[in-house]
């Protein structure tokens, strides 16, 4: 090869490799964001922090190449480095946060490392191809492939990467990717390689491959430390983590590490948010749910002799596949997911609302707490409003609210958001509320709220057999709220306050960090 072809492969290979190590880059941020918000909550917060700290990181990095004497050198020990920090970092994060409790310190420290390093990389990759002779090199092409590269990485992240990978054998992958970069730089400019870089990317590169191949049996120690039981299931989504434990005949759902319902108690919940409504609507024909993907509320729900039909919206297709589908899970709902009656539909909640024209008599929100903004917009008076058009002229509309005790101004932020939302029958005035509570030992004391058109009906429960908790006298005593957990003052949630996020963290902070 003469001289000039050299220079030509080798000025490929490097923008080659910015595009590489741009993809990179990105998966590591994306994934410090994703583990964040799994971990820590308020998924906006935490995107916020990450992105802020990585890009402060790499202004740092770029700024900090100008001392590095050997560019070749210094581009080759970022990658190394990166295999080794990027790479490791899932794993080193999940079980930290299993063994010790805590993922903010090494999360946040691994996130600067890895900005820096990243900061580093396109000045350094310039210099390189100056000191190589690159005749058609251009500042502007090293940068248009980092952000081609940048591009490639958003798209893959929730495409590919989460759902084929997981979180930790993508970090461990991504690693491996730097590395080979490394690698194959070092062969291609083995002139400037010294025997140090070599040894070091060698045994780098075993133990990331090496911990790749385990990656499963990494993910099996840190369920084993995350969850007491035995896992039965976890899968990673586009849309969360999924696990499911058991324990002899006990069964627990996890989403995103935070549990959904215990089968030891699951029917305290789910009897106190479905039966109330149902209970005391007129009719209850038609029926939709939003959330509850586990088909636990449709069970529920088709205790009634009247119901015609069954709308559950749900937005993780998985979740709705595997409580129909798997025999352990949908045993628990008793094939509810799969009764003719049900139809299943995974779409957002509030994109199903605005194209939705049908009429419902019961509406059911069984969507998840309100810690971050994405969620908090499903408990604005903009949302009920729209849910709300749905009802039939005496409806009734029920909703999860959280924790009175807990979350107490959070929830009955929940009860000033339905008494202010648009009443469609009575122009100027909200709607009407009864704002109730059980206690469930997996969450605590929880609340609800019913709320309706017209004034909620007072009667006695008239309910099905076979109930495992709630009966009239359970329901007259769930309208009493003590003390410390009756009316406080809170503003409506809308989407231009978003108070009910802070007032849901708030709450839950004060009681367990």
């Amino acid at each position: 090869m003469t001289a000039a072809r050299a220079v030509e492969a080798r000025a490929a290979w490097l923008l080659a490799a910015t595009f590489l190590v741009a993809v990179a880059g990105l998966i590591y941020e994306l994934i410090a964001a994703t583990l964040s918000s799994y971990l820590l909550g308020d998924s906006v917060r935490q995107f916020s922090l990450v992105i802020g700290i990585f890009l402060s990181a790499m202004g740092l990095g770029a700024w900090l190449s100008r001392f590095v004497t050997h560019a070749f050198s210094g581009f080759v020990w970022a990658q190394i480095l990166l295999g080794i920090v990027g790479g490791f970092m899932a794993p080193v994060l999940f079980l930290n946060y299993a063994w010790m409790g805590h993922v903010a310190t090494p999360l946040y420290a691994a996130l600067i490392i890895i900005g820096v390093l990243s900061g580093m990389e396109i000045p350094l990759i310039a210099r390189v191809l100056e000191q190589i002779g690159a005749l058609k090199f251009r500042f502007e092409n090293v940068l248009s492939v980092d952000y081609v590269g940048a591009l490639v990485a958003s798209l893959a992240i929730p495409l590919l990467v989460i759902p084929h990978l997981g979180l930790m054998s993508a970090s461990l992958a991504f690693g491996g990717l730097n590395l080979a970069v490394a690698g194959l730089s070092l062969f291609l400019f083995r002139h400037w390689a010294s025997r140090l870089q070599v040894g070091v990317w060698v045994l780098a590169f075993a133990a990331t491959m090496v911990a790749l191949w385990h990656s499963e049996k990494l993910v099996s120690v840190t369920e084993a430390e995350l969850f007491e039981d035995d896992v039965i299931l976890s899968e990673a989504t586009p849309y969360q983590q999924i696990t499911v434990t058991r324990y002899r005949d006990r069964v627990r759902l996890f989403l995103n590490h935070s549990i959904q319902f215990d089968t030891l108690d699951e029917h305290r919940y789910h009897e106190s948010l479905v039966h109330p409504a149902m209970a005391l609507a007129p009719r209850r024909a038609e029926i939709l749910v939003l959330g509850g993907g586990d088909g636990m509320a449709v069970r529920e729900l088709l205790r009634y002799d009247g119901v015609e039909s069954v709308t559950l919206v749900d937005l993780d297709p998985r979740v709705t596949q595997v409580f129909r589908d798997h025999p352990d899970l949908s045993a628990l709902n008793d094939g509810a997911l799969s009764d003719p009656r049900v139809t299943i539909v995974n779409k957002d909640a509030w994109k199903f609302l605005e194209g939705e024209g049908r009429v419902y008599d019961v509406i059911l929100i069984d969507l998840p707490d309100p810690k971050s903004i994405a969620l908090s917009r499903l408990y604005t008076r903009q949302f009920y409003g729209l849910a709300v058009e749905r009802l039939s002229g005496q409806g009734l509309l029920v909703t999860q609210a959280g924790s009175p005790f807990f979350a107490r101004q959070a929830f009955w932020s929940v009860v000033e958001t339905l008494n202010s939302s648009r009443n469609p029958q009575q122009p100027g005035q909200g709607l009407h509320t009864l704002p109730y509570h059980s206690y469930v030992p997996s969450f605590g004391e929880w609340g609800f709220v019913l709320a309706s058109p017209e004034p909620v009906p007072g009667r006695d429960l008239i309910l099905p057999d076979g109930l495992g908790y709630l009966t009239n006298d359970v329901w007259q005593a769930a309208q009493v709220f003590g003390s410390d957990m009756d009316r406080i003052a809170a503003e409506p949630n809308t989407l231009q306050t978003h108070v009910l996020t802070g007032y849901y963290l708030d709450g839950w902070d004060y009681w367990f960090r």
